[in-house]
């Protein structure tokens, strides 16, 4: 039952109000006769996008190790789904009671070593192998149609690089794998050839088709190496934007900007910015 108005705004701005405060704010927000127009005219489909993006933003404070910005990244993080489930219930779908229910049982379910009558002596790679083998039951059991997959599962939306490493592990477990890095980083060079020798004769598309090819086999390297595709690419973006920052400002002293200046002078200036970190000990 809603809350009277009377109760609904004593609720909101109270400090201490919880979760329930949330969801309120919530429900307020996407009341079609006084909420937000904004948020009244959401869907899944347009509130995806902004879920992705606040949880790499979580994921973002983490690598700075920011963590004093976690509450507000997190925050924002958990509004997503409090959004996602009060547009649920507005269609009449499920309400927010059933996602947490939902999760609960997932987890109780998948974790019978915890909340079960398993032991708990087995290694990290045993309970991911449990995990899977659950998952494909849950699966069976929902009645998907037709044979299961060994890639079924595995959701569209991820980004790239981490949908190509679970693809690769899950294919992994069935035995379709390189032994060593030795093949992958024979297969990496194959593919970089390949991408080189042609690019005068393919076309746009089969430009992109190989070059999806090459950053398919360096994920899995990475993979191989133990190494995440995506935190090693946000570091890497995090160490490039830190270090032109340095360019930046060095030439901002020479009374130059970027554009003022080439690439020769630029370039200099990156190894400057580079030894500097060094000696400092900023890792790469």
């Amino acid at each position: 039952m809603p809350f009277s108005k009377t109760a609904s705004d004593a609720l909101i701005q109270d400090a201490n109000g919880g979760m329930p405060r949330l969801l309120e704010i919530m429900r307020r927000l996407r009341d079609p006769a006084s909420g937000c127009p904004w948020d009244i005219e959401q869907t899944f489909d347009s509130i995806a996008p902004y879920t992705l993006e606040e949880a790499h933003e979580v994921a973002d404070a983490i690598a700075r190790r920011a963590y004093d910005e976690l509450p507000s990244e997190l925050g924002d993080l958990l509004f997503q789904a409090v959004f996602h489930a009060q547009m649920a219930q507005d269609a009449g779908l499920v309400g927010f009671d059933d996602v947490v229910r939902a999760i609960c049982d997932k987890m109780v379910a998948r974790h019978p070593h915890v909340f079960g009558d398993e032991s708990r002596e087995k290694s990290a790679e045993q309970q991911t192998k449990d995990w899977e083998r659950i998952k494909a039951t849950e699966r069976a059991a929902a009645g998907e149609q037709g044979p299961a997959r060994t890639l079924d599962g595995v959701a569209m939306g991820l980004p790239a690089l981490m949908r190509a490493v679970k693809l690769q592990k899950r294919a992994a477990r069935v035995g379709f794998d390189w032994p060593s890095t030795d093949e992958v980083l024979a297969k990496l060079v194959e593919e970089a050839d390949e991408l080189t020798e042609a690019r005068a004769s393919l076309s746009e598309d089969e430009i992109e088709e190989e070059f999806g090819d090459l950053l398919f086999v360096v994920a899995n390297l990475g993979r191989h190496y133990g190494v995440d595709p995506e935190a090693a690419l946000r570091r890497a973006n995090s160490k490039f934007t830190r270090r032109f920052a340095a360019i930046e400002d060095s030439l901002a002293a020479r009374g130059k900007t970027p554009a003022q200046s080439d690439l020769a002078e630029m370039d200099a200036l990156w190894d400057a910015a580079k030894a500097a970190e060094k000696a400092k000990k900023i890792p790469d």
